[in-house]
């Protein structure tokens, strides 16, 4: 039986790693609104639905420990700690962007957090994070890097190659896939015959774990196990995460009839936030009151994101030629 300090430091948990999964739905629900405004260019991908994923890996890495993001990154960049307000002045163009304005959504890059960068391109994730892993490796710096991709990745050669090499080389690498079940509008089970992505880590003897993707405390579990594996010289693990992403594709996506309603509804009802409220106040680790006064703080935090960005300056005309080789 778990002793009074364990239950503590478990709720103590529970809340944090519930707060950042808010925060981060708070932040997309705003930029979604920001955007159909007119106020954000270009496309967005949201993370709704799959918040649990990035926070329930990040919540077990340090600021020094690198991330690879996909083109749905927001939620990945929030969660290793990179500030709200830096993120949304790069989607909207700003100098004060972590990114100088130039990479928008899906070119978010801010090294100083550990955030590598979101990747327009599929599964680019997996070989960049494979080769920063050997860098850590070879320079002994005690790192550890997660590569975040999608189960339409896991066809592309790119993600066999490098889970090979990663295995071979036992590198500190945690290959993460967030299985939303759909490539844009193509079902993963149209896509292969095994859909079972953990059952590939097989091929390269390497561990395997699939977890309930909206459940954020079992892929804390599954993560921290992964992750200090790794960091302890053990070499990498492959977790397939099973969630799902309530809205389509990318905002402006017209939806096409390629999910039911009924689907969709189904998955509404797991939405991680909501399971993992239910939980707080079922065992009386917080009140309605605290989770209202939660909520309002965070309004209030990105709140102060949307005034940084709108008060910040576009990039300056000549900025155009930085970083160009």
């Amino acid at each position: 039986m778990a002793t009074l300090a364990e239950r503590e430091i478990k709720s103590d948990l529970r809340l944090s790693l519930y707060r950042e999964m808010l925060e981060i739905r708070m932040f997309e629900l705003k930029v979604q609104k920001l955007y159909r405004m007119g106020q954000i260019p270009g496309f967005i991908h949201l993370y709704i639905g799959e918040e649990a994923v990035a926070v329930g890996v990040c919540a077990n890495l340090k600021t020094e420990d690198l991330v690879f993001s996909t083109h749905r990154g927001h939620g990945h960049a929030l969660a290793k700690g990179v500030p709200p307000g830096l993120v949304l002045a790069e989607l909207s163009g700003k100098a004060t962007g972590c990114s100088g304005g130039h990479g928008g959504s899906m070119h978010l890059y801010a090294p100083e957090y550990g955030f590598m960068g979101t990747n327009g391109i599929v599964g680019a994730s997996i070989p960049l994070a494979t080769g920063a892993a050997l860098s850590a490796k070879t320079r002994k710096t005690g790192q550890v890097v997660i590569s975040f991709f999608g189960e339409g990745a896991v066809n592309n050669g790119a993600f066999h190659e490098a889970l090979n090499l990663g295995a071979v080389w036992e590198l500190p690498v945690v290959y993460v896939c967030e299985n939303n079940l759909y490539a844009v509008e193509m079902a993963f089970h149209r896509a292969t015959k095994n859909t079972s992505v953990k059952s590939r880590a097989a091929a390269y003897k390497m561990p395997g774990v699939e977890v309930d993707g909206n459940d954020v405390v079992a892929v804390y579990e599954a993560a921290h196990e992964a992750i200090e594996r790794a960091r302890s010289g053990g070499g990498p693990t492959l977790i397939e995460c099973k969630t799902f992403r309530i809205l389509e594709h990318h905002e402006g996506d017209w939806g096409g009839d390629y999910r039911t309603k009924g689907e969709v509804e189904v998955w509404k009802r797991r939405c991680p936030l909501r399971r993992s409220r239910e939980k707080l106040l079922e065992t009386g680790a917080v009140s309605e009151d605290t989770l209202k006064r939660m909520e309002g703080e965070i309004t209030l935090a990105i709140e102060e994101a949307v005034e940084f960005s709108r008060s910040s300056p576009q990039p300056a005309p000549h900025a155009i030629f930085d970083h160009v080789f």
